[in-house]
């Protein structure tokens, strides 16, 4: 069996360069163009034999008009009446009689040239025919040699009403001697057209390519650690300035993932460190100090405590995960807003009372949404760990829940709302504070601990509903979040609550 032939490197080489854009494009351009010059030149022949016809048969029926003030028959004789010292008349009659036939009605030749007589004498059947016509007849015919003549047949009357067959004729030689000049000399400058039009195509593809080439080259340049580049604008306004800034786009938005990707990797390490350490200080404690069953206890529970946060911090990353890649499958039913918001704001009263923070629960109606109980109370209690852990001692934090059947979204939805009077957001992080892992980490706040994934959670589970999240916030006056959910069809209530979603934040 014969081994199969590997592709050599030239044939390869020679296989991108077909399959390239530029040559195919080029290839394209030069068949559209052989098929406009082939089509032209095939119009303007046709044009050209046309306007010959035409010519020709003005010519012959001006012949035509002539021979009648020529010629006469009587007594089934011709007589041609002209001055023959009259060099004009002499040649009009002399050009009649060169292609001419006459009989009479029965088919006697009265007079025939000679190259009419090459030509053929016309049947009988078909001299009565013309006879019997009401207009003149045109037909072509070809001699011996192949040339065409065209030819027109009618009647003339004698003195004494008879009719008689007359049929003249003009050489179309010329015609077609023009004609073939014309085809012969187009068609062999076309390849030379083609060619000129191909460099020319080449060289309009490379430069319209240009930008995609310059394109190329930047992708291949891109690392990771070399993110900011950005391919100039041609300032042309066309698809290739749309490319490049769609592209440009694109390497700003990989350039801010790989800032995030390093940011979190930096604040997880963080994170787990934290935990981590504690957890080996408490064991390294017990095994090396620790005398009595107490002490051995304590820095048990201690460390039970650190894996318990390295635990929640986990937790959280999965569940990340799952919501991006879609395995977070939400369970819609019927949810009462108000009975979620009162228990959560129950659960938070504690918290908020040892942090000597006033929580307060404005529940004006009830408002049913089709949506995931268990993502409900993780929005919310989302939105309140972080308003109470963002409020300062002797603060305030509310939550308000009524319908918003005024604004022009087009179906009433549930306005859920919490506000705080705690230290605020500044206005140059507003736009990334629903960004995953981004903290917003002010000096007085080092000590807040978390991941920033709580409000990209919030973000993710109002989009995943269907609604909208808004913000307000100044520095230094507080925060209030603003989410609208579409309310339920009909206001079913949830049968049964779900137990209480983690809190990532």
């Amino acid at each position: 069996m014969n081994a199969p032939v590997k592709p050599t490197a030239k044939t390869s080489t020679r296989f991108r360069f077909v399959r390239s854009l530029r040559f195919r494009l080029t290839a394209g351009f030069l068949l559209f163009f052989t098929l406009m010059l082939s089509g032209v030149g095939i119009l303007f022949r046709e044009m050209l034999t046309s306007i010959l016809q035409d010519q020709a048969e003005a010519a012959l029926e001006e012949e035509w008009g002539a021979s009648k003030g020529y010629l006469r028959i009587e007594h089934q004789r011709q007589l041609w009446y002209f001055d023959r010292f009259d060099p004009e008349e002499s040649l009009i009659v002399n050009r009649i009689r060169r292609v001419e036939l006459l009989t009479d009605s029965s088919g006697n030749v009265l007079e025939v040239s000679p190259i009419y007589n090459s030509l053929g004498i016309d049947p009988l059947s078909h001299i009565q025919q013309v006879l019997k016509a009401t207009g003149p007849t045109l037909l072509i015919r070809n001699d011996g040699h192949g040339v065409r003549y065209l030819i027109r047949q009618g009647s003339v009357p004698d003195g004494r009403s008879h009719l008689y067959f007359l049929a003249i004729g003009r050489a179309l030689s010329d015609n077609d001697r023009l004609v073939s000049k014309f085809t012969w000399r187009y068609f062999a400058f076309m390849p030379l057209l083609i060619v000129l039009s191909g460099f020319l195509g080449w060289w309009l593809a490379g430069r319209a390519l240009r930008p995609v080439t310059e394109l190329a080259a930047t992708a291949h340049n891109i690392t990771g650690s070399n993110l900011s580049v950005e391919i100039p604008l041609r300032n042309a306004s066309d698809e290739l300035d749309e490319l490049i800034e769609a592209f440009n786009r694109m390497i700003a938005r990989l350039n801010l993932s790989f800032e995030q990707m390093r940011q979190f990797s930096t604040d997880v390490s963080h994170e787990l460190r934290t935990p981590l350490t504690a957890i080996r200080g408490q064991l390294e404690v017990a095994l090396f100090t620790a005398k009595t069953t107490e002490q051995y206890q304590d820095a048990m529970v201690n460390a039970l405590q650190d894996v318990e946060q390295l635990t929640n911090i986990v937790r959280a990353l999965l569940l990340l995960s799952q919501a991006e890649s879609g395995q977070l499958v939400l369970q819609m039913t019927p949810v009462n807003l108000a009975d979620v918001i009162r228990n959560m704001a129950e659960q938070y009263q504690i918290p908020a009372e040892a942090a000597q923070i006033q929580l307060t629960c404005d529940v004006h109606e009830n408002c049913t949404v089709r949506a995931d109980r268990v993502q409900m109370e993780r929005l919310i209690s989302n939105l309140l760990s972080n308003a109470i852990k963002y409020t300062p001692e002797g603060g305030r934090v509310r939550i308000v829940l009524d319908s918003d059947r005024e604004s022009e979204a087009a179906e009433p939805q549930a306005r859920l709302t919490v506000e705080d009077s705690g230290i605020g957001i500044p206005a140059a992080k507003l736009p990334h504070i629903f960004d995953r892992f981004y903290r917003v980490r002010p000096s007085h706040t080092n000590p807040v601990q978390g991941l920033g994934l709580g409000l990209s959670f919030v973000s993710w589970i109002v989009n995943a509903h269907g609604g909208t999240i808004d913000v307000e916030s100044k520095e230094g006056a507080g925060s209030k979040f603003i989410v609208r959910l579409p309310l339920a069809a009909t206001p079913e209530l949830a049968e049964t609550p779900a137990p209480l979603a983690l809190t990532e934040s």
